[in-house]
């Protein structure tokens, strides 16, 4: 059921996610627009090679924070639709979470041109399962670890939450979540395609884990 109330949660949702974080600390704080450098994203990735880590960690943060606070903002949208804050909640959850994610790829606080949403992504997926979360966590950075690829990490744990929620977690688990689990896959590919293409070509630029960026 669609109520005023669950459509206005959502665009508050999306608001949250429009919070153009890496913009906002690049020109609060370093006078450059990092859509400008680097990848040309909006996000922690590119803020981390742009900026350092000095800026890079609270924009991850705080992007994560964006998706984990819209998804758990799904209970209110429980109330607004059934009176009760548990009927379908992980349904309202898995929309709020999307809308924020949204947000983060067409934040219209930034001209609708931000990141990738994996680390409001994650935040939408440490809200929903807290074991799949862990376990995306883990194999991100085993792959970041190995490769130093964040493009194929990101890849990587997105199908590990698919097969997580899939087969590890599969009788406390609904389909929707499956469903969920099989969009983050379809997302990631599309958001990733050119570092596919730079990752089949031997071009994808790898981090430096141990670089001390700032001075």
């Amino acid at each position: 059921m669609i109520t005023v109330g669950s459509v206005s949660l959502l665009i508050l949702a999306y608001l949250l996610g429009s919070i153009p974080t890496a913009v906002w600390i690049g020109k609060a704080f370093y006078g450059i627009d990092v859509r400008e450098y680097g990848s040309g994203n909006a996000g922690a990735t590119n803020t981390f090679r742009v900026l350092g880590k000095r800026a890079g960690i609270p924009v991850m943060l705080i992007d994560i924070l964006k998706g984990f606070t819209a998804t758990k903002l799904a209970v209110f949208v429980g109330v607004s639709v059934t009176g009760g804050p548990h009927s379908n909640l992980i349904n309202y959850q898995l929309a709020m979470g999307m809308a924020a994610v949204m947000g983060h790829l067409f934040p219209v606080f930034a001209g609708f041109r931000g990141g990738k949403g994996i680390a409001t992504l994650f935040g939408m997926v440490l809200a929903v399962n807290l074991n799949a979360a862990l376990l995306c966590v883990i194999m991100f950075i085993a792959v970041l670890l190995i490769t130093r690829y964040v493009s194929l990490s990101s890849i990587t744990g997105g199908f590990t939450y698919l097969v997580g929620v899939s087969l590890i977690y599969n009788k406390n688990t609904n389909n929707m979540v499956v469903i969920f689990g099989m969009c983050i896959c379809l997302l990631i590919l599309v958001t990733h395609q050119k570092n596919i293409e730079r990752l089949l070509k031997g071009t994808e630029s790898k981090v430096n884990l141990f670089k001390r960026k700032d001075a």
